[in-house]
């Protein structure tokens, strides 16, 4: 487990660092950090097992004058309940997401504020997949849509947003009569969060994000999609401060992942749910901020 789970490791901490690093040159703020989380309940589509993680995660977001950056990689190592192609180990898989918001209101010199929201913002991006089991998937979505920006403590957006997407299955007929697939455009409704806040003298926030992502149209055998939820979020403790040393450096909390319809997966060509579908996973969480 630890060869296959942290030889890739360097090099991706090398890629993702490269990127993030002219993305925080014009930065006004700046927040990077490697994060860890472990779980025993995930479930794969077509799936009937429990299957064990473990989620390696660079974070990097950074704010400029008229506008912030996001990008996130998850390495996430499973057990062999999900195996990788050809048996004998757990399959590894790579997700990388990236967004970018333009502010409206400063981008215009204008106060778009109304409410409770303090700023419009036009997102874009796209998330790259990759993961080294029979089924070989490589998925390519492109994102934009608006943003609401709400004046609360920390932040909290919340987007609609277009999506369209290409992936990959390596099956083969009958499961997978294409190999290529270039999915119907699909709607994306969107809310991430983090929210500081303190509990006596225990510094914490509440954090995480939510997708309610509209069916898009049929897989690779013809079968009719279906929406899909996919929400993770935590409450993460930090121990740094609450230690006595800098304050966001070291975070530890729980965290809860909840997937529904695990890719717009619903049914087989017979019309019988698929197994692995959903997923309701507790999760053991780490942050270091650098």
């Amino acid at each position: 487990m630890k060869k296959i789970f942290c030889r890739p490791l360097a090099g991706v901490a090398s890629l993702c660092l490269s990127i993030a690093a002219p993305l925080a040159s014009a930065a006004t703020w700046t927040d990077t950090f490697l994060g860890y989380r472990y779980g025993t309940q995930f479930h794969e589509p077509s799936n009937t097992q429990d299957v064990r993680k473990h989620v390696l995660q660079f974070t990097h977001s950074s704010g400029y004058a008229v506008g912030q950056n996001f990008l996130n990689l998850d390495v996430l190592q499973s057990d062999k309940n999900d195996p990788v192609n050809g048996g004998g180990s757990g399959a590894t898989e790579f997700y990388l997401t990236y967004r970018h918001q333009l502010h409206l209101g400063k981008a215009l010199d204008k106060d778009l504020s109304f409410g409770p929201v303090k700023e419009v913002a036009l997102t874009g991006g796209f998330d790259l997949n990759t993961k080294d089991t029979r089924f070989a998937p490589r998925k390519r979505l492109l994102v934009v849509g608006p943003t609401l920006k709400f004046d609360v403590p920390g932040f909290l957006d919340v987007s609609l947003l277009a999506a369209r997407e290409w992936n990959h299955c390596g099956l083969g007929a009958p499961a997978c009569p294409q190999a290529e697939i270039s999915f119907d455009t699909q709607w994306m409704l969107s809310a991430a969060w983090g929210i500081p806040f303190q509990a006596g003298p225990l510094p914490l926030k509440f954090q995480g994000f939510i997708n309610y992502i509209g069916d898009k149209g049929k897989d690779y055998a013809g079968v009719k999609t279906e929406a899909e939820t996919l929400m993770r979020t935590s409450l993460m403790a930090d121990l740094g401060q609450l230690a006595g040393s800098r304050k966001n450096t070291v975070w530890a909390g729980v965290g809860y992942e909840l997937w529904l319809n695990k890719f717009g997966n619903h049914a087989n060509a017979a019309g019988v749910t698929k197994p692995g579908i959903n997923t309701r996973a507790p999760t053991l969480q780490l942050e270091w901020h650098f």
